[in-house]
């Protein structure tokens, strides 16, 4: 777990953030986006070590038993296929991604929610300080901007 690596990749529409497991043996291209993380479910039977069919047989009964709904944590998304064409493909967030974690009962699971979660709070504190300082910019441009309006108004009523 201490070995998880994160590089930042730039991505239309959000960030890839990359996942290693800590035995090296799974690498994952994770979207970022929306504050959250977003995985296929080839993706998750990758990182869960599981076959799709068994990832997908779980999301199915994670919406049957209104677990989750599919509107909050599923997002189609253009995606090139390994044929290379163009589909759209189900990305699925990451409270979809820990419930099928937990159901398939993976010590990766464990992990990847925990280096989802820390990933997460880091990303989502450097953007809380990111738009503190474009505030604080935004600031000190509006006193220069009225310093100058009202020097210019005294230069009027001078007159």
């Amino acid at each position: 777990m201490e070995n998880m690596k994160k590089d930042m990749l730039g991505s239309v529409g959000g960030q890839i953030v990359i996942y290693r497991a800590s035995d090296q043996s799974t690498v994952l291209s994770v979207k970022l986006e929306a504050e959250t993380i977003w995985l296929t479910t080839h993706q998750m039977a990758e990182l869960f070590e599981k076959d799709r069919t068994v990832i997908l047989r779980h999301i199915h009964n994670i919406y049957k038993t209104r677990e989750l709904s599919a509107a909050a944590t599923c997002a189609k998304n253009a995606q090139v296929a390994a044929d290379g064409r163009i589909r759209k493909m189900d990305f699925y967030n990451l409270d979809m991604i820990i419930s099928v974690g937990y159901r398939v009962n993976s010590r990766r699971g464990t992990d990847f929610r925990i280096w989802a979660t820390r990933t997460l709070r880091e990303h989502i504190v450097k953007s809380c300080a990111n738009n503190f300082l474009q505030i604080r910019k935004k600031k000190v441009i509006l006193f220069f901007f009225l310093q100058k309006i009202l020097y210019t108004i005294s230069k009027i009523a001078a007159k």
